[in-house]
């Protein structure tokens, strides 16, 4: 299949709310050259991360918007302008291969259109960039409502947050405490050619200076190593679980948290690990069983506790909550689009029903971690802050890390230039029966 074909298809999906990156992208890696697969991430990921500003040259370019059945032809444009932007394709080249996607594509209608605009930008980029300048989304390629909401939190870090969020995510791994030490592994990465770095909060993290394929990682397929941001590495170790305890991982894949949990606990915790989608479930077992370390694994809705829960109390609780993403755009650069402001209520509603469901479970003197990869206080802070309000038997515990800045519920990481995702945390103690 013709790459920038594979592309314009998949942002095309994405524009119409028909699907995911994480979703689409592995299905058309599967039908391109072998060769071509890097570019085929290159071109669907950047354009993806600058597509509010490419969108925004676009709307001066075209004289009407697309209908949906030609948002692939709105996507060969958002490719060659992301190419000229961001990219050292040459001028011609990125003409030549838009207008040849688009016969390709077997829309050769739209030759002489797309021909035309990407020309155009070409003569006139200069002229439309003094044009948008005051354009708050050109600006800093986030979509309006977004923008808003994380400058009402977060004015005086918002240009850091912004310029993170705009960057290709930086590569980390997890060494695998059981098999051998961070700072071993460190060195057989450098045997390797591999540069590392120690991560400042995870004790198991080294950070690479360029990423890399996993395979050519140094005793990956034996589980010696696991690719994770630091951020999520952590909860691991703030839930504190012991071996002996019985431990839930709700919401758990794709398992990184799973595991590391289990690596924590030498491979003897009594770990259930739960999630609503069976395809989801099956990538746990097969990170599990790479790690060589075991899970109860129960495809189910957390909420619905009937449905799986045997009546026995879960000494501690991780509650990885669905959420909006905010904190790992750079990884998900499909959120400029997919989500809604709508939907951030939506997700808060979620989240606090999950707590609510879950409480119950929780044994007395119990800890549930609560975490998000979100900066967006209202699936943090405020979810929280509804869920004490109603609930009697809780307290609120400090976050035992000094990553990210401590709020009035818990902790916040936002997301740090060549550093981890931003990520939240809050830890919940359950009352002893009187």
């Amino acid at each position: 299949m013709n790459v920038r074909v594979a592309a314009a298809q998949i942002i095309a999906a994405i524009l119409q709310d028909e699907g995911s990156l994480s979703s689409l992208l592995p299905v058309y890696l599967s039908k391109v050259d072998e060769r071509d697969r890097g570019l085929l991430q290159q071109l669907c990921y950047g354009t993806l991360r600058f597509y509010p500003r490419l969108n925004a040259y676009l709307k001066l370019l075209l004289a009407k918007p697309f209908k949906a059945k030609d948002l692939d032809i709105e996507a060969i444009l958002a490719c060659s302008l992301y190419q000229l932007l961001e990219t050292r394709v040459p001028p011609h080249a990125a003409v030549n291969e838009a207008v040849a996607t688009t016969i390709a594509l077997k829309k050769s209608w739209a030759k002489g259109l797309v021909n035309a605009v990407v020309r155009r930008f070409l003569r006139e980029q200069n002229a439309l960039s003094e044009k948008l300048a005051g354009n708050d989304v050109f600006r800093t390629a986030h979509p309006a409502w977004l923008l808003a909401l994380l400058e009402e939190a977060y004015r005086d870090q918002l240009d850091n947050i912004i310029a993170a969020n705009n960057q290709q995510p930086p590569m980390v791994l997890r060494a695998n405490r059981r098999h051998i030490s961070r700072d071993d592994y460190c060195a057989r990465l450098e045997s390797a050619g591999i540069i590392a770095h120690p991560t400042p909060f995870s004790p198991d993290g080294l950070l690479l200076e360029q990423p890399c394929d996993v395979l050519a990682l140094p005793g990956f397929s034996e589980g010696d190593v696991s690719v994770q941001d630091e951020a999520a590495q952590l909860a691991a170790s703030l839930l504190n679980a012991t071996p002996g305890q019985r431990i839930l991982d709700a919401c758990c894949a794709p398992g990184g948290k799973t595991g590391h949990l289990l690596e924590l606990l030498d491979g003897c915790g009594d770990v259930l690990a739960l999630d609503m989608a069976p395809q989801r479930l099956q990538r746990v077992e097969e990170n599990l069983e790479r790690l060589g370390l075991q899970a109860e694994l129960i495809a189910a809705d957390a909420q619905a506790t009937a449905d799986w829960w045997d009546g026995r109390p879960f000494d501690r609780i991780l509650l990885d909550a669905p959420c909006s993403a905010s904190g790992v755009i750079r990884r998900h650069p499909d959120v400029k689009l997919l989500r809604k402001p709508a939907d951030i209520a939506k997700l808060a509603s979620l989240q606090l029903a999950l707590l609510q469901a879950l409480w119950p479970l929780l044994a007395d003197d119990g800890m549930l971690l609560y975490a998000t990869c979100s900066v967006l206080p209202q699936e943090n802070d405020r979810v929280i802050e509804n869920f004490v309000r109603a609930t009697p038997d809780v307290t609120v515990e400090a976050v035992p890390t000094s990553a990210g800045m401590a709020t009035s519920m818990g902790r916040q990481l936002l997301p740090q230039l060549q550093g981890h995702d931003g990520f939240y945390f809050a830890l919940l103690k359950k009352a002893a029966t009187a």
